[in-house]
């Protein structure tokens, strides 16, 4: 029995799929062909070298297991597989995501129980092996036959091109699969060589401070990312109703009030979470879909799109991140002169899950603390809204603005919401919440611009990434909306050769962008005038 395990174990391993889609019986009833020449090896060694080659065959059959699963995870929330250069510290802030999500309690025992179920995988793959050598080495000339007669069988199936429910019968997979980790190390170590000359090089980086955005100077401009507000909170018929509902009535709203909005799409460079990665992208021109691209860019001076407002000395520049709960040197980067993180908006209310204050408040206090102040310059500012990030539970409602106050009037709502381990499990209640949770910030910020925006104030709001593959789906599209708002014509009729839709619900062929695309042509819409820099 112990063999036979043993044997299922090493199996089960060598055929595993790294997508949760693939995990059906199927995949698992082949026959591999890295079991049969690892057979083999192990037949032909003299006891001691066999056992000690056992043993790091099954260290490395444990490792290539490990990641397949981490693959696994990485697909399912960001629709990539997971790279072993770059990702590592994303591991860390998956385990912050538990505790604000689930308990610093939570948090701790799962961190532990990976890493010890990591150390029992490697042991227990290591005994397996070992123990596949010693009865293999018991009779060699048997087990050499056997051996034959499956590598016959391989070659038979392999030639056929026998399949069960569409699977090959013979298996290459291992091979496949670490040449296709070695081929991803390679191309990140290529990438981050080419992206630092690409990052050196700038279309608007020479370009003088009087010839960027001229057409925009003496407006208050405010740049708004939703947190996974993507396209499937427009189009998936269980999202798309609710959420469809809230940008009619807002559009309607902003129209009584004399503001007016077109809209289109953005492909964003990430998708499902790193939001840091859609931000930049947005901001920068620059396509930058890995922590390595991030780190290089974030460490240069290539101009970003809220910085051309810093450069020219017209504006003050602030940022309202209520997200950051740390040190955040990228500010300087982004051009902000001033930043207010989650500890610096007067905040006293409950935590909703991830997200440190719900949007309604994080938008009153960027109006007392910088918008509401009288000023001898206007305001570009940058805010970043995180009642939408996942779990999506609890969601914040909607209380009277003027009942804000420390943000105390929140308790009883976070108490009276749904728990996230109710939701985060549960696709389609997942599904619900997210597209409430879309509505709602959507709404706090429209009717903030109702109640606080001027005749000179434009706003570009836009999602950062799709929502994870649980509610948008496997292969959703990585599209997000965007649309800018203003009441002065001009605005908008600057961009009207874009062919964006009117009001705040982009049509669904509606122009689509890539999302490192915007800084520019938004740059060129308002009349800055290209200067490039070379790398």
């Amino acid at each position: 029995m112990l063999t036979a395990l043993a044997v299922l174990l090493v199996l089960a391993a060598l055929v595993m799929p790294n997508r949760m889609e693939s995990l059906r019986l199927a995949e698992f009833a082949r026959i591999p062909v890295e079991g049969l020449l690892g057979a083999a090896v192990l037949v032909a060694l003299p006891r001691r070298p066999r056992i000690v080659v056992g043993v790091l065959g099954g260290i490395t059959l444990g490792v290539l297991t490990a990641l397949n699963v981490a693959d696994i995870g990485f697909n399912e929330y960001l629709g990539r597989g997971f790279n072993v250069i770059l990702d590592w510290q994303l591991l860390d802030d998956a385990k912050s995501y538990l505790a604000d999500t689930m308990g610093g309690t939570v948090a701790l025992l799962a961190a532990v129980g990976v890493v010890a179920l990591i150390v029992v995988l490697l042991a227990l793959m290591a005994l397996a092996v070992v123990r596949i050598g010693t009865v293999l080495g018991r009779n060699t000339a048997r087990s050499t036959r056997g051996l034959l007669i499956l590598s016959a069988v391989w070659m038979t199936c392999s030639s056929l091109g026998l399949q069960v429910s569409g699977v090959p019968v013979a298996s290459e997979r291992t091979v496949a699969v670490a040449k296709d980790r070695v081929e991803r190390v390679r191309e990140t170590i290529r990438d981050e060589r080419a992206f630092a000359k690409e990052a050196r090089a700038d279309a608007f980086g020479a370009t003088p401070a009087d010839q960027l955005v001229p057409d925009l100077r003496g407006k208050d401009v405010i740049f708004t990312f939703i947190e996974s507000y993507g396209r499937s909170a427009i189009e998936d018929p269980v999202m798309a109703p609710g959420v469809d509902r809230t940008l009619a009535s807002s559009t309607a709203a902003l129209a009584k009030a004399g503001f007016h909005a077109k809209s289109g799409w953005l492909t964003s460079a990430t998708y499902g979470g790193s939001s840091w990665l859609g931000h930049s992208t947005t901001l920068s021109g620059l396509w930058i879909d890995n922590q390595s691209r991030y780190r290089t860019v974030t460490a240069g001076d290539h101009l970003t799109l809220t910085k051309a407002f810093q450069k020219t000395g017209a504006w003050d520049t602030v940022g309202v991140m209520p997200g950051v709960q740390k040190g955040w040197p990228e500010s300087k980067w982004y051009g902000l002169d001033k930043v207010y993180n989650a500890f610096q908006m007067g905040y006293k209310g409950p935590k909703f899950s991830w997200s440190t204050m719900p949007d309604q408040y994080a938008l009153e206090a960027f109006q007392r603390l910088e918008h509401g102040k009288k000023r001898d310059k206007p305001l570009m500012s940058e805010i970043i809204l995180t009642s939408s990030h996942q779990p999506w539970a609890p969601i914040p409602k909607m209380v009277g603005w003027d009942e804000l106050g420390d943000g105390s009037v929140f308790q009883g709502i976070e108490k009276a919401g749904n728990k996230a381990a109710d939701v985060i499990a549960d696709s389609d209640k997942s599904k619900e919440e997210y597209g409430k949770s879309i509505q709602y910030s959507v709404t706090s910020l429209t009717q903030f611009m109702e109640r606080y925006a001027g005749d000179d104030t434009v706003l570009v709001f836009l999602g950062d990434h799709q929502p994870i593959a649980r509610v948008s789906g496997d292969h959703a599209s990585r599209d997000v909306p965007i649309s800018i708002v203003a009441k002065d014509p001009k605005v908008l009729d600057k961009i009207a050769d874009w062919n964006w839709t009117d009001g705040l619900r982009p049509a669904h062929d509606a122009p689509v962008w890539k999302m490192n695309l915007f800084r520019d042509r938004f740059l060129t819409a308002y009349g800055s005038t290209p200067h490039p820099t070379k790398d």
